[in-house]
């Protein structure tokens, strides 16, 4: 595993939006939570506020991966910070993974996140 975090720093490192967006959801699907515990939460967790809505996106789905795969949230009221943001965000595709991270958080988990309100039309 130690490649695997060689391997997500160097990509850090590179900062290239096209290969990030793929970073959460490969460590969300299969944490290494034996060898690193909360590693792939911490790396959502900073993928989260990434100014790519992309990246944003998928690391914030993540964290509904890790909720399934994981079982566990380390940092909850970070990632739940993180997650209402993204119900907020004013991308839409941000806010769309964000919803399925809601969901999945709320059946796995049993969290309740609050959802902005939507404007009547």
């Amino acid at each position: 595993m130690t490649s695997l975090v060689s391997d997500v720093t160097a990509a850090l490192a590179r900062n290239d939006a096209d290969e990030l967006l793929h970073v959460s959801l490969v460590l969300s699907m299969e944490p290494p939570e034996e060898e690193h515990p909360g590693y792939a939460e911490k790396i959502c967790r900073e993928l989260a506020l990434h100014p790519n809505f992309n990246v944003r996106g998928n690391a914030i789905l993540g964290f509904g991966h890790l909720a399934r795969t994981a079982g566990i949230i380390w940092k909850p009221k970070e990632v739940r910070a993180l997650v209402e943001a993204g119900l907020a965000d004013p991308d839409e595709y941000v806010r769309g993974q964000a919803e399925a991270a809601a969901d999945d958080l709320h059946f796995f988990l049993k969290w309740k996140l609050e959802k902005p309100k939507r404007a009547e039309p």
